[in-house]
């Protein structure tokens, strides 16, 4: 079991999956993960359609690759990716939408509304959705969130019956990586962290330097 502090410092995007299917007792150990994840007022309005095997599962994983890659055809029609860096990862793009409907498990976020839609109301569905991939992480599986499902929204609500009053914040594939995790790439600590007022220098924000490369 990965610690904690290490599975926050080492849980990337996951893109490319083995087609390995992942045991009823992992997923619902992660889902439990997700369903302990805070939100406004405590009315947990997070919602989870997990998408599997079955019938109507497979149908949603077809209209959602054609969605994926709808999505990065958009995507890389509109921005270069001449570098080594951002070659690999078009490699990596390529993949997971090219064998979108292979991916084990996809799960779609959604939250029941209780009023109308607000720009804040994703504060109460994301903290679920980070708790998701940290659980699949520590369990050794990888997962990413995206949102390419608007392309194919209105089929997939009627195929699924999610009503209108439901949002579909978010689309996460979910299984065995091919590749591994590792520690994230970021910003160095002192280039985000102030201390007192904007910009100020944060003389304490120092980086771990105990976690597992």
């Amino acid at each position: 079991m990965v610690e904690l502090l290490e599975g926050i410092a080492t849980t990337r995007a996951i893109r490319r999956f083995r087609p390995d299917p992942i045991p009823d007792a992992d997923l619902a150990e992660i889902m439990f993960a997700a369903t302990r994840a805070p939100s406004g007022s405590n009315r947990q309005p997070f919602r989870f359609v997990v998408l599997r095997d079955g019938a109507k599962a497979e149908e949603a994983k077809a209209l959602l690759g054609d969605a994926f890659r709808r999505g990065w055809q958009s995507k890389r029609e509109e921005r270069s990716y001449a570098s080594p860096a951002a070659e690999r990862q078009a490699r990596a793009m390529e993949h997971f939408v090219d064998n979108f409907e292979q991916i084990p498990v996809v799960v779609l976020a959604c939250l029941v509304r209780y009023r109308q839609p607000v720009p804040t109301e994703g504060g109460s569905v994301y903290p679920a959705c980070q708790n998701l991939l940290l659980a699949a992480r520590a369990l050794g599986y990888g997962g990413v969130l995206t949102q390419w499902h608007g392309f194919v929204e209105r089929p997939l609500r009627e195929l699924l019956g999610i009503p209108d009053e439901v949002a579909i914040h978010a689309t996460i594939p979910v299984g065995k990586p091919m590749g591994r995790h590792g520690p994230v790439r970021r910003r160095p600590l002192t280039d985000l962290v102030y201390d007192d007022a904007w910009e100020a220098p944060a003389s304490w924000a120092t980086e771990p330097t105990n976690l597992r490369q």
